[in-house]
C-alpha cells in the first residue's frame, strides 16, 4: 500500500456494527424473569399458572377434518344452486341494477368472483373456528418444525446492557465502568469476575468500602480487581450448569408429571442462597445420587460464590467421596492422612471454657443425650468445664486429647499436678471447680467415664499429628467463616466409623455456634455434610433452626431416616425448608415424608357405565346387534365429581413411584415461599 493512504475499512461503508456475540456477553444479557422458587431462571419462559384445556390430538384433527368436508359441501351446493337464488340476496340489496346487468363482461367477473370470494371467506371462518383450525396451526404449523431460527434480540441500549455497568455511571465512577465494559467485550471477564466486582461495588454502596479505593483497584487490575485471597479467578473444571448471577446451579429437570404444578413441568429445577439459607435434608439408599447429583454441585456452586466474595462453604465428607479436586478448595483438612497441610481446631478457636465445653460435650456425647425436654444433658458440659477452665488459666491453652483423656479418667497424676498449679497461681475458684470435679469421680453414675470413652476414639496413633493445641500445627478454625474461605474437611471412615461420627457433629456444633455469632453476615456461610448419620441431636436441630437468621445453612444427606432417632424426626424434618426424598426410599421414610408434607384438595371423578335395557323389540335388535358388532353390552356412563382430600405423596408412591434417577423435593425460601412436592429428573 502506498503511504499516506488510510487503512481499507473492516465493513462496507454504511454497513451497521456487528453485533457483540461473545459467551459472556449472551450469558450477561440473558433474560433471567422472576420465577417461583426452585426453577432456573437462566433463560426462563414462563407458563400459565393454570394449565390450558388440551384437546387430545386425534379428537383435533378429525374434528378439523370433518369441519372442511362440511365446509367443502355447503359450497358445493351453494354453486350448484340447491339453496335456490336467496343467497343473492344481499348484493342485489348493497349493489345498483346497472353493475349486476351490465354489458361489460370484465366489470360483471369481478363484481360477482368478488362476492363467491366474500362467501367463500364466511364459510372458511366459520368451519375454521367450529374446527379449531388456529389451534391445529399452533400445535402443528411450521413454528413447531424447528426450521426456522429463533430472532436474535437487538443490544440493549446503553443505561440498560449489564455489560456497560450503568450502576458505577451513576454513581460517577466513568473511567471503572469504561474499564470493565471494554474487558468485557474483549472477552477479557468471566462470569466469576463480573458477580466478584459485583459484590465488591455492593461493599461500596453499604460503605465497607470507599468509591476511589474501588476505583482505583478497577482502574488498575481491570476484571481481575478486588481478587480472592487465592487468587484464583475460577475453578479448576465445572461439573454442572452455574448462573452466578443468581447464584443458581441447575440439578435437574421437573418432570411432566400431572402431581406437579403446571407451569413448573419441565422447567430446570436450581438451587441458591435463598433455598439453602433454609437447609436440606436428602434422603435416599447409597447410589441414589446423593453426592454426585447434589452435595457435588452444591459444593461446586457455592466454591464459585466463595471466589466472588459471596459465601463461604465448608464440605465435610469421606476421603475419597468425589466432593471435587483440592485444586478447588483453599483448606483441605485430611484427618488422619499425614500428608494433610491443615490441623482441626478441637475447641473451634474459641477462649471461653464454658463455650469451648458446650461444644466438645455436643460432639462427644450429643447422641447419648435424652432428646426429650427437662434432661440432665448438660452435665457432659459441666463436666468438661470444670476440667478445661482450671487447665487453660494454668497452661494459657486446652488440654490437648491424651492430657483430657487422663483428667476425664481422673488419673491422679494429672489432677495433682493442676491442682498444685492453681495453688501457686492463686485460683481459688478454680479450685474449686477441680474439688467439684474430684467429688464426682467418686460417684458411680459419674458421666465423666462417658466422655473418656469417647475422647479415647480420637486417642489413637492415627490422630497422633491431629488436634494439636501447642501452636506446633496449622488448625483450621470455624471462626474464620467471617470470610469468603473454601474447606473441604475429610473424614477418616474406615476402620474409624466412631471417630468420624465424633468428628462430624464437632465441625456441625462448630459450624452452627460460629455462624450465629458473626458480626457481617452479608456473606452466605454453609456447611455440606455428606452423611449425617449419628449427627442429629437435639441441639443440632435448635442449632439449625437458628441458621435462617443467620444467613446460613446446612445440607444434610442421609441413607435412611433410621440413622436419625424417633423423637427427632419430625423435628428434623420441621427445621429443615428444603426436603428431598430420592428413588428408592423405603416405606416406613415415605410415611414420615408423607406426613411433613400434608395433604391437599383434589377433584375426583367416580365414571360408573350402567347397562341400558331395551324395552322395545326394535330396541332390542339394535343390542343386539351393537353387542355382536362391539363385543360389549350397551352402557350408559355416570360421572360423579367430588373435592376429596388426599396426601400430596403417599409412603406407597415414595417408595414404589419414583423412578430411578429421580426424586421428590419441597422448597421453602427465606422470604417465605414454598413449592410443593415436585418430581424431578436429577438426569438431566
Amino acid at each position: 500500500m502506498p503511504p499516506g493512504l488510510p487503512p481499507a475499512p473492516l465493513a462496507p461503508p454504511g454497513a451497521p456494527p456487528k453485533p457483540e456475540t461473545s459467551p459472556f456477553l449472551t450469558w450477561l444479557r440473558t433474560p433471567r424473569p422472576e420465577a417461583a422458587p426452585g426453577i432456573w431462571r437462566f433463560g426462563h419462559r414462563p407458563r400459565p399458572q393454570q394449565e390450558p384445556e388440551q384437546i387430545p390430538t386425534r379428537q383435533l384433527l378429525s374434528g378439523a377434518l370433518i369441519a372442511f368436508l362440511v365446509g367443502w359441501l355447503v359450497w358445493s351446493l351453494l354453486w350448484n344452486g340447491y339453496f335456490g337464488t336467496w343467497w343473492v340476496l344481499p348484493l342485489d340489496l348493497f349493489t345498483p341494477d346497472s353493475w349486476r346487468r351490465s354489458n361489460d363482461r370484465v366489470g360483471n367477473a369481478i363484481l360477482w368472483y368478488s362476492y363467491y370470494a366474500v362467501i367463500a371467506l364466511a364459510i372458511l371462518l366459520v368451519v375454521g373456528r367450529l374446527g379449531r383450525w388456529g389451534e391445529v396451526w399452533r400445535r402443528f404449523g411450521p413454528r413447531t418444525w424447528g426450521a426456522t431460527a429463533p430472532a436474535t434480540a437487538p443490544p440493549p441500549t446503553p443505561d440498560q446492557d449489564p455489560a456497560e455497568w450503568p450502576q458505577l455511571r451513576q454513581a460517577g465512577a466513568y473511567e471503572a465502568a469504561e474499564r470493565l465494559a471494554a474487558e468485557a467485550k474483549a472477552g477479557l471477564m468471566r462470569d466469576v469476575d463480573h458477580a466478584r466486582l459485583s459484590r465488591a461495588w455492593q461493599g461500596v454502596r453499604t460503605g465497607r468500602h470507599s468509591l476511589a479505593t474501588f476505583t482505583g483497584a478497577v482502574l488498575k487490575d481491570g476484571a481481575a480487581a478486588c481478587p480472592h485471597p487465592s487468587g484464583a479467578r475460577d475453578l479448576p473444571a465445572r461439573h454442572a450448569r452455574h448462573d452466578l448471577l443468581t447464584g443458581q446451579v441447575r440439578l435437574g429437570t421437573t418432570a411432566d408429571d400431572p402431581r406437579n404444578p403446571y407451569h413448573y413441568r419441565g422447567a430446570g429445577l436450581a438451587l441458591g442462597p435463598d433455598l439453602l439459607g433454609t437447609s436440606l435434608l436428602a434422603v435416599g439408599p447409597a447410589g441414589s445420587g446423593k453426592t454426585g447429583a447434589l452435595v457435588r454441585p452444591l459444593a461446586e456452586s457455592l466454591c464459585l460464590q466463595a471466589l466472588a466474595g459471596q459465601a463461604s462453604v465448608v464440605v465435610v465428607g469421606a476421603a475419597g467421596a468425589g466432593l471435587g479436586p483440592s485444586e478447588s478448595y483453599d483448606v483441605v483438612v485430611r484427618i488422619g492422612h499425614p500428608d494433610s497441610v491443615y490441623d482441626l481446631d478441637l475447641y473451634g478457636g474459641t477462649t471461653d471454657p464454658d463455650e469451648a465445653a458446650a461444644i466438645l460435650a455436643e460432639a462427644l456425647v450429643g447422641d447419648l443425650a435424652d432428646p426429650h425436654p427437662g434432661s440432665d444433658s448438660r452435665r457432659s458440659t459441666t463436666v468438661l468445664a470444670q476440667l478445661l477452665g482450671p487447665f487453660r488459666a494454668v497452661h494459657g491453652r486446652f488440654p490437648s486429647v491424651p492430657e483430657l483423656r487422663q483428667l476425664l479418667d481422673g488419673a491422679p497424676g494429672p489432677l495433682a499436678a493442676l491442682r498444685k498449679a492453681l495453688t501457686d497461681a492463686g485460683h481459688a475458684s478454680l479450685l474449686r471447680e477441680l474439688d467439684a470435679r474430684e467429688r464426682q469421680l467418686a460417684h458411680p453414675g459419674d458421666v465423666g467415664s462417658v466422655l473418656a470413652d469417647r475422647i479415647a476414639l480420637l486417642d489413637r496413633p492415627a490422630f497422633a499429628a491431629f488436634f494439636d493445641t501447642s501452636g506446633q500445627s496449622r488448625p483450621f478454625s470455624l471462626r474464620s467463616l467471617d470470610h469468603p474461605v473454601r474447606v473441604r474437611i475429610d473424614l477418616p471412615q474406615r476402620g474409624h466409623a466412631d471417630a468420624s461420627r465424633i468428628l462430624a457433629r464437632l465441625v456441625l456444633a462448630q459450624f452452627t455456634a460460629s455462624v450465629t455469632v458473626r458480626e457481617d453476615r452479608s456473606l452466605f456461610a454453609c456447611l455440606l455434610l455428606d452423611d449425617a448419620s449419628g449427627v442429629v441431636t437435639p441441639e443440632a436441630v435448635r442449632g439449625i433452626q437458628r441458621l435462617r437468621s443467620a444467613n446460613a445453612g446446612t445440607v444434610l444427606t442421609l441413607r435412611s431416616l433410621d440413622d436419625v432417632p424417633r423423637p427427632l424426626r419430625g423435628p428434623l424434618l420441621g427445621a429443615t425448608g428444603c426436603r428431598m426424598a430420592l428413588s428408592g426410599l423405603t416405606p416406613w421414610d415415605g410415611q414420615d415424608f408423607a406426613e411433613v408434607w400434608g395433604k391437599e384438595w383434589i377433584e375426583a371423578r367416580d365414571v360408573t357405565d350402567r347397562q341400558i335395557i331395551a324395552e322395545t323389540p326394535a330396541g332390542k335388535a339394535v343390542h343386539m346387534l351393537r353387542r355382536v358388532i362391539t363385543g360389549q353390552a350397551p352402557t350408559a356412563r355416570a360421572v360423579t365429581v367430588r373435592q376429596v382430600e388426599r396426601e400430596r405423596w403417599s409412603a406407597s408412591e415414595l417408595a414404589h413411584g419414583v423412578p430411578p434417577g429421580h426424586a421428590v423435593l419441597s422448597l421453602t425460601t427465606v422470604r417465605g415461599e414454598h413449592a410443593p412436592p415436585l418430581l424431578v429428573d436429577l438426569r438431566g
